[in-house]
């Protein structure tokens, strides 16, 4: 039961930090990228596009909290484009070095959290199943 309400947890806490995170970007542009300064109007332009796909990202995240049992393909596929945006970001790191700090406290987020979502995904449906099959 305790792997259950880690998942809900975690789940719902993507959701809401997506979304927000993602609506950040889309009113502050450049602005809401630590280290970034002033990167023009493309940049800025990208990033709120993107914002506003990281918004809908959550909401993706959201509606697998929302279901019961949480879906563990849902979580999976979440799981594996946040475990990309992480790979990206070492990619970056290995083509042009280090980013601002903020950065890397991100990388190491996702790269700890991929896993263990991974890991957690099924907890719920496999509670369920064992309910069903009288296995507590």
């Amino acid at each position: 039961m305790a792997k259950v309400k880690v998942l809900r947890g975690l789940v719902l806490a993507m959701g809401y930090a997506c979304v927000a995170i993602g609506l950040l970007h889309v009113l502050l542009g450049n602005a809401a990228i630590p280290g970034a300064g002033s990167a023009g109007a493309t940049v800025d332009s990208l990033g709120r596009f993107l914002g506003a796909a990281f918004a809908g990202y959550g909401l993706g995240w959201l509606w697998a909290a929302r279901q019961s049992p949480i879906p563990a393909s849902a979580v999976r596929w979440l799981a594996g484009v946040f475990g990309l945006g992480a790979l990206g970001r070492l990619l970056s790191l290995a083509v042009h070095g280090w980013p601002h700090w903020f950065q890397v406290a991100l990388a190491v987020v996702e790269l700890v959290l991929t896993p263990v979502l991974f890991w957690l995904a099924d907890a719920e449906e496999k509670t369920l199943r064992d309910r069903v099959q009288g296995r507590s």
